[in-house]
């Protein structure tokens, strides 16, 4: 017992910063979220007509909860949950590769099995690490809730649906973390399993079935395929259903137990999906520590493209879907004119997805710079760098991969864009939007690039979650700041809120000039900080 106490603890000293960022950020977001709801939607009558404009288009509740009333609390669910909900399965993932897969890599896992401890113990640490910070994070949006006027039974229930989510992809990061050879291979799969899950529970969602009142959705079978979905049948503040939750501890606690016998069976190192062998002779490319960035980082870029294609084909595809809902049912029009600043149905609608399409190409500038922190975290940087590779190029290498990356992601969203106005064998009036909006979006990403960047310089244990939460942030301000009436000026400081786009016949450039000089002085400063830090191997 004495060395399973030692583990936890020396867990929870490494974690204790990052674990306070995500659980009180994921509470202050629902205490702000209500605050600002309150505030535009303060009738019954204002909250009723957006659910009825939610589910009379289903790309909103693509990216909304499931609507359960139109009562304050559960209003607020709605709008909110699937946020927080996702916050905790991040927090939860990453912590389970972070001291699986990762101290592996680290070498720290064979140390530990070398002493009293076994091999096991470990997994069964990081396992009860990920259930206090979730009951932590629970606990506190609990609070939150209860704190602005809310019911307690209702407040209780949104706070352990959110960990519920969380338990469950602690158990998914733990499973990836023994099928896959690298921690960024385990991060991988557990990210897209968990974006795949969200995605999945809003198609159930919006394919379900409306209430005669249009106030309540009942999901279709699809959403309960998701773990987001057992969630949010919850309904808390309306029906009040606690068993979800129970499913969901269940879940995860299986996922858990799944992936200690998995650990039981196989080496320190070795996996249960392995890496694909190397070629027999290196490409002329990896000559260049630029080539180097790039092999190791393509990958990911890819994937995030695929991602840019989809959003692009999806933003001109239902932007004619969303028009014709719009001219029956006006609150859709103004939820999106809300969201988007301006503009006519269809320009708000690609204004919208093409905030998001910011949000994933800063996504993939992030998991680039990450990728530098793990190089170095893991020693494999130290080899790079005693050539004549210097600390600045070896940084630069990565800021210009990730700017390709973002480039790439706008680009295949443009694609995506044109083949969605093709497939439809519509007017190319909106290519003109796309392609403006596209690219104040580009600038937006390149943002959150040197940012991180500067985190990586400063405080390079920081970087991957500070990283991602300024990701993270920034989407909640930018995205759902206006929906939420957010002050102009807590909004505007996502990136992706005050990039350039269309209204009307105007092109709004207002916001350019201060992200291209964010930009070049992030860059700038990262680089010259790089020259006087050294190697930061993990902590």
């Amino acid at each position: 017992m004495s060395r399973f106490v030692a583990l936890l603890g020396q867990r929870l000293r490494r974690d204790w910063v990052q674990l306070v960022l995500w659980t009180v950020g994921t509470a202050l977001l629902a205490y702000l979220s209500f605050v600002g709801v309150a505030e535009s939607y303060a009738t019954a009558q204002d909250r009723t007509s957006l659910l009825a404009a939610a589910l009379a288009n289903p790309v909103i509740l693509l990216f909304r909860g499931l609507p359960s009333g139109a009562g304050e609390g559960a209003f607020m669910v709605f709008l909110i949950f699937p946020w927080l909900a996702i916050l905790a399965a991040f927090m939860s993932t990453f912590l389970a590769v972070r001291h699986t897969r990762m101290d592996e890599e680290a070498g720290r896992t064979e140390l530990v099995a070398a002493t009293p401890a076994g091999r096991l113990l470990p997994v069964g640490a990081t396992a009860v690490e990920g259930l206090i910070a979730n009951a932590v994070l629970a606990a506190l949006v609990a609070l939150a809730f209860a704190g602005v006027g809310l019911p307690l039974e209702g407040a209780l229930l949104a706070g352990a649906a959110a960990a519920g989510a969380g338990i469950v992809f602690l158990g998914v990061g733990l499973v990836a973390a023994q099928l896959m050879r690298a921690s960024r291979g385990a991060n991988s799969l557990a990210v897209w399993v968990t974006v795949g899950t969200f995605v999945l529970a809003g198609i159930g969602n919006a394919v379900g079935t409306p209430s005669d009142d249009l106030t309540h959705m009942e999901s279709s079978w699809l959403a309960w395929l998701s773990p987001f979905g057992w969630a949010e049948n919850t309904r808390a503040f309306d029906e009040n259903v606690w068993w979800p939750v129970l499913v969901c501890l269940g879940v995860g606690l299986g996922l858990a137990w799944t992936a200690l016998a998995l650990a039981s069976v196989r080496d320190i190192g070795e996996s249960f999906i392995a890496e694909r062998s190397g070629r027999a002779v290196a490409p002329a490319s990896l000559s260049s520590s630029t080539g180097l960035v790039w092999r190791i980082t393509r990958g990911a870029v890819q994937g995030w493209a695929v991602g840019g294609l989809i959003t692009g084909i999806l933003a001109t595809t239902l932007a004619s879907l969303v028009q014709e809902v719009g001219a029956d049912n006006p609150s859709v029009e103004q939820i999106l004119a809300q969201i988007a600043g301006g503009g006519d149905i269809e320009q708000a609608t690609v204004t919208v997805f093409f905030t998001m399409l910011g949000i994933l190409a800063a996504c993939c500038a992030v998991q680039i710079v990450c990728r530098a922190r793990q190089e170095e975290a893991h020693g494999t940087a130290e080899p790079v760098l005693a050539t004549p590779v210097a600390r600045i190029r070896w940084l630069a290498d990565y800021l210009l991969i990730a700017l390709v990356g973002i480039v790439l992601v706008i680009a295949a969203a443009i694609g995506g864009a044109a083949l969605g106005i093709a497939g439809q064998g519509g007017t190319w009036e909106l290519m003109p939007d796309v392609l403006v909006t596209g690219g104040g979006q580009a600038v937006a990403a390149s943002v959150f690039l040197v940012l991180t960047a500067l985190i990586f310089v400063v405080a390079p244990r920081l970087t991957i979650a500070l990283g991602w939460t300024l990701v993270l942030v920034g989407m909640m301000l930018g995205l759902l700041g206006p929906l939420f009436g957010f002050p102009d000026w807590l909004t505007h400081l996502s990136p992706v809120a005050v990039a350039p786009k269309v209204e009307g016949d105007v092109v709004d450039i207002a916001g350019l000039w201060w992200l291209v000089l964010a930009t070049g002085a992030g860059a700038a400063l990262s680089l010259g900080l790089m020259r006087r830090r050294e190697l930061a191997p993990a902590g």
